[in-house]
């Protein structure tokens, strides 16, 4: 994963500037969560484990009948289970600044347990010298980052000359490219943080919104570290534990020295299980059907 002082950070390109003045860094804050996060999550499970009602429970907390070393305890068992419906009680909000369209057309493909706040071109009408673009490493790396410049340069004095000529800014924005910043306000609840973090700390992801998320993870962990530390890509050991990639990238992967291959788990079950493993069938199925009177 990319941390918040990564080389990998974006460049922000401005009018006319080969090496960058305007800079606009990505920022990412958590502006607020739900309050008493830890209790909520511990009366959320214990609502499905226990014969007291929620009502008792929080009676419970209240008093400190039940103390804030146990609750820690009980969460972190719980957190190494499937049962992840209670994470959804627990609620993150954040403020997101200067990202790249390219990234928000990722961002907003996560829909459960999400909703975003996106800043509009159509409302939103940018005065020239504060239409920046993200700038990604490699056209520097490429040698490219002046014709990239010079392309954006144009594509922002076209812009403000369409705006100047009365198109609405619905239709200037239609020069606009991947590369033009926006914004997010984005409530998510932990469930669905859990799910991101899988999807988008794995290197394989694309290295901004990767950026980003890692971004997330480090505000959660300043405040909640207890279940922060549930916040890692799929292959980690608090979550799904091995890689699901193919293998060819598995063996790219840094982490891939550190967190085991799919393929390897199944050689350990061919080699050591009892039976051999088998696509499920019709008869496996009807098997099922009848052991469980279906």
């Amino acid at each position: 994963m990319i941390r918040a002082g990564s080389a990998e950070r974006p460049a922000i390109c401005g009018r006319g500037q080969d090496s960058v003045e305007n800079q606009a860094k990505m920022q990412v804050k958590l502006i607020d969560y739900a309050q008493q996060p830890l209790e909520k999550l511990y009366a959320a499970f214990r609502t499905c484990y226990s014969s007291d009602t929620p009502i008792e429970v929080w009676d419970k907390i209240k008093s400190e009948k039940i103390t804030h070393e146990k609750i820690r305890e009980f969460i972190t068992e719980r957190l190494k289970t499937g049962h992840a419906s209670p994470l959804e009680q627990i609620v993150f909000w954040f403020g997101i600044a200067n990202v790249s369209r390219s990234l928000s057309h990722q961002f907003v493909r996560h829909r459960i347990g999400i909703s975003f706040e996106q800043q509009s071109q159509r409302y939103v009408k940018f005065k020239q010298d504060k239409l920046a673009f993200v700038l990604p490493d490699s056209w520097s790396r490429a040698g490219l980052e002046s014709e990239f410049s010079e392309l954006l340069s144009k594509t922002s004095e076209l812009y403000a000359k369409a705006l100047k000529a009365g198109i609405p800014a619905e239709d200037a924005r239609f020069v606009l490219p991947n590369a033009a910043p926006t914004n997010f306000h984005v409530m998510v609840n932990f469930a669905e943080m859990l799910h991101i973090c899988d999807l988008r700390l794995c290197v394989r992801a694309q290295w901004e919104i990767r950026r980003m998320v890692a971004m997330m993870r480090a505000e959660i962990k300043h405040v909640l570290p207890e279940i922060a530390v549930f916040l890692q890509p799929k292959c980690g050991e608090n979550r799904m534990g091995y890689c699901d990639e193919s293998l060819d990238e598995w063996q790219k992967c840094p982490l891939g020295k550190v967190r085991p291959h799919k393929s390897s788990l199944f050689d350990l079950y061919e080699r050591y299980g009892t039976r051999k493993a088998q696509a499920l069938g019709e008869a496996e199925y009807r098997a099922v059907e009848e052991k469980e009177q279906l």
